[in-house]
């Protein structure tokens, strides 16, 4: 806005205000824990502050995307114990989380058993696009399966088209019937193509080849996570990929790629802080500069304090008079 200030104040007043935020930072994370879809990614992160029993500056960025709520963290490592305290505080008996194939995941259902994990297909997609990069003899095989999940995407998105969310899927109408019934058939045909290259593998075979442990490799591994990219079909509000999360992360990392990360255990924490705050009232269809205006002035009208009452600056509390003075558009002038 053309005022000229230090880079110290700057970083002096952020600090300051930082704990401004953190009440609102708690109550995202408690709304989050009242709902029951998710989709979750992480990615690496710089901190450049030395800690005590941290070796090196590689810590990691975690987004867990829910219905009303975006909620990243820096975490000091990248282990099942992140996620595994994000959602052990649930309020729900069953969840369903997004996520690639990483371990983190899969230990996390297993420590927390209202969890369901529901795999990325994109990420399966990939399995054949690489061996189709690295192994040009390959490029037919992988790209026929390629086609195949293709098909997949085409059947479920026509199904979700007529997807009645408020009714479970034996009540819902004759056209969703018939798609359904398509994309169980195509599972199906997927599966038992799958199961009878597997059956058929000779490991200690002198015929076999590299590009046979290659295509096994990739189809034991559909194999083996197939119960977690199957969970869309019998819970059609849930998409085939994680791409809403990967999506939600891009922008963080983009950032990093330029700054590098965080160069103190605070700044991180206002990172993640304004992440969270800023995509979740973005999700709420709110504008960013009007919501934080109206915050801060709330803190400095109750001395320097966040205000007792939360619901106005919150958007599933806020009533339609109070969102549509924060959605829209700002005005400079």
């Amino acid at each position: 806005m053309g005022l000229t200030i230090s880079l110290g104040s700057i970083a002096g007043g952020l600090k300051t205000i930082k704990n401004l935020f953190q009440t609102i930072y708690d109550a995202l994370y408690i709304q989050q824990m009242s709902e029951n879809r998710f989709h979750n990614d992480e990615s690496g992160w710089r901190v450049f502050e030395s800690v005590n029993g941290k070796i090196g500056n590689r810590w990691w960025l975690w987004v867990c995307c829910s219905v009303s709520v975006i909620f990243y963290q820096i975490a000091q490592g990248r282990g099942a114990n992140v996620v595994v305290e994000h959602f052990e505080n649930s309020t729900q008996q069953n969840i369903i989380v997004v996520c690639d194939r990483y371990s983190a995941y899969k230990s996390l259902a297993k420590q927390l058993s209202f969890i369901i994990l529901a795999f990325c297909w994109a990420h399966v997609r990939r399995d054949f696009l690489d061996a189709a990069k690295k192994y040009p003899k390959l490029v037919e095989w992988a790209l026929d399966w390629v086609n195949k999940i293709a098909l997949l995407y085409h059947i479920n998105n026509q199904r979700v088209k007529k997807f009645d969310s408020k009714q479970i899927i034996q009540w819902q109408s004759a056209d969703f019937k018939k798609e359904h019934e398509k994309l169980v058939e195509a599972m199906n045909t997927m599966a038992d193509e799958r199961d009878a290259f597997i059956d058929s593998y000779k490991p200690h075979d002198p015929e076999t080849t590299l590009l046979t442990e290659v295509k096994y490799k990739i189809l034991i591994s559909l194999q083996n996570h197939w119960q977690g990219l199957s969970v869309f079909v019998e819970h059609p509000e849930v998409p085939m990929d994680n791409n809403k999360a990967e999506n939600l992360i891009r922008n963080p990392v983009t950032g990093r790629k330029n700054f590098y990360g965080s160069g103190s255990l605070w700044s991180f924490q206002l990172a993640a802080m304004m992440f969270s705050i800023f995509q979740t009232m973005i999700l709420g269809g709110l504008n960013c500069r009007h919501w934080l205006r109206s915050y801060l002035t709330a803190c400095a009208d109750n001395h320097g304090q966040p205000p007792e009452d939360l619901s106005p600056f919150l958007p599933w509390e806020m009533d339609d008079i109070r969102k549509q003075q924060l959605s829209k558009p700002f005005n400079t002038s």
